[in-house]
């Protein structure tokens, strides 16, 4: 029984350190990773009437998203822009004989 205890109270520890430092990390240092496959070339980017500019925002434009086994369009928006910081659109380019989808980023 003591050692269900001790065993228990160590994990809540492992647990508790691992939330305040994921926590304590920088927005900008969260990764995430999505990787898209697709057997089939994109269709060509739809042509997009972009809005009159915002002010600090950046326009994002629309893509082909692989969803369901085809393509669907998502159109184009405003993001809020990023201080120090470029928007590189999301792109799909070919590896062998599929495509692979890279999200849009920001670079800093």
């Amino acid at each position: 029984m003591q050692n269900a205890k001790k065993l228990l109270l160590s994990a809540a520890l492992v647990a508790a350190v691992g939330a305040v430092t994921v926590n304590s990390m920088p927005a900008h240092a969260r990764v995430a990773v999505n990787v898209v496959y697709a057997t089939k070339a994109p269709p060509p980017p739809r042509t997009e009437r972009v809005p009159p500019p915002r002010r600090g925002y950046v326009w994002v434009p629309g893509e082909w998203r692989w969803a369901n086994g085809r393509y669907v369009w998502h159109q184009g928006s405003w993001a809020r822009a990023r201080h120090g910081y470029r928007y590189t659109a999301p792109r799909w380019e070919q590896e062998g004989n599929r495509w692979r989808y890279y999200d849009g980023r920001w670079d800093h």
